[in-house]
């Protein structure tokens, strides 16, 4: 059976290496390379104009994470096919474990320490989730795809991490998968109806998940809604980085010249509040530049995915595009106190291993995709 299902490779005539890296899509991967000069130079910055201790850490994970997405490209797609649900339960079994050998930080356990590395299972099932929606909808016949028996299977892939994830606690990454889901099974073709089915019943529900939320995570919905309740609490992070984005004006202070980073008044400044320090040193036409940069990354990836004829292809292009538009969007959403803080980087410009190494991964895929899935293959 593993042989039919691949079989479209099979009677295809190999690339050669010249060829793969010929089909490679260099303008996404400059693109990057851009978005991580911008994580570098505001790392520098928030660093009082020194490398250390981010800024080169930075680089150079981006840069190691550069070359395994162009070996990546060279592989066919058929061996990360095979690999989809292996890696989908590898991640669920470490999500699992993560309650009873992960390492504690601020009342939740999301890491888990092997020798001088720390990584966060939640972060590589995003790409795991990716890779095996995109492999069931590539068996599944599209004519099954309205069927409810084969609606209650990818939602039930979703649902496992979600309920993981929860009792972590992380509800920013919960809330991304629900997200990230969803998207793939609407991409892949599911009809529309059961996504209007699933907005009711979310409604619905709303009082429950409210019941079962901590209460640290009550307190930053409450904070969302009224930040001036606890200012030096719950509220600190969003009022202060709403005060730096104000000082940034149109044009911005200038590299370097933001006080709320220079004086250290911004929270997590090097990771998920660093959006906040671009739009002092920037102002607002710094924060259009990034945010252009990034929806012509993403456009470009979905004119990839375009160009597939392999459903596996589109979809594993389309879920990296779709996990760089909801990593943006939260972010950006976090910083300017339109949702609650949820804890999602700035994707390639936040400080960060596990989420560069996922978006990298997942970008990795996505050029093997593009490489041996194109609609021009022979």
């Amino acid at each position: 059976m593993m042989d039919a299902l691949f079989s479209t490779w099979s009677t295809s005539r190999p690339l050669r290496l010249s060829d793969k890296l010929w089909r490679i899509h260099w303008p996404v991967l400059l693109t990057a390379c851009l978005l991580a000069g911008i994580g570098t130079a505001t790392l520098y910055s928030v660093s009082g104009g020194s490398f250390q201790p981010w800024a080169e850490r930075h680089t150079l994970r981006f840069l190691v994470m550069l070359g395994i997405v162009v070996a990546m490209a060279t592989v066919r797609l058929d061996v990360w096919m095979k690999l989809a649900y292996p890696a989908y339960l590898a991640a669920l079994a470490m999500l699992a474990l993560v309650p009873f050998v992960g390492s504690e930080a601020l009342g939740a356990k999301r890491w888990i320490d092997v020798g001088p590395i720390s990584f966060q299972p939640s972060e590589l099932m995003k790409l795991a989730l990716v890779a095996a929606l995109a492999r069931f909808y590539f068996q599944l016949p599209p004519e099954k795809f309205g069927k409810p028996q084969y609606v209650l299977v990818p939602l039930a892939m979703i649902g496992v991490p979600v309920f993981l994830t929860m009792q972590q606690p992380d509800l920013g990454s919960a809330c991304l998968f629900i997200a990230l889901g969803l998207a793939l099974m609407f991409l892949a073709g599911v009809p529309l109806r059961y996504f209007a089915l699933g907005g009711l019943i979310a409604i619905a529900s709303l009082p429950v998940i409210w019941s079962g939320m901590h209460d640290y995570q009550k307190r930053r919905v409450e904070v969302f809604i009224n930040p001036g309740m606890d200012p030096l609490g719950s509220g600190y992070h969003i009022t202060q980085s709403k005060i730096a984005l104000g000082a940034g004006g149109v044009a911005g202070k200038g590299f370097m010249q933001g006080t709320q980073s220079q004086l250290d008044f911004v929270p997590e400044k090097h990771t998920d509040f660093i959006a906040s320090i671009i739009g002092e040193e920037w102002g607002f036409k710094g924060m259009l530049a990034l945010i252009a940069i990034y929806a012509l990354l993403i456009l470009m990836m979905m004119i990839m995915a375009q160009r597939c004829e392999n459903r596996f292809a589109r979809l594993a292009i389309a879920g990296s595009a779709t996990t760089f538009f909801l990593y943006v969007f939260f972010n950006l959403a976090m910083v300017t106190g339109l949702v609650p803080v949820v804890g999602i980087p700035l994707p390639l410009v936040s400080y960060g291993g596990t989420s560069m190494t996922t978006l990298m991964l997942g970008l990795g895929l996505a050029m093997s995709a593009y490489v041996h899935g194109r609609a021009d293959r022979r």
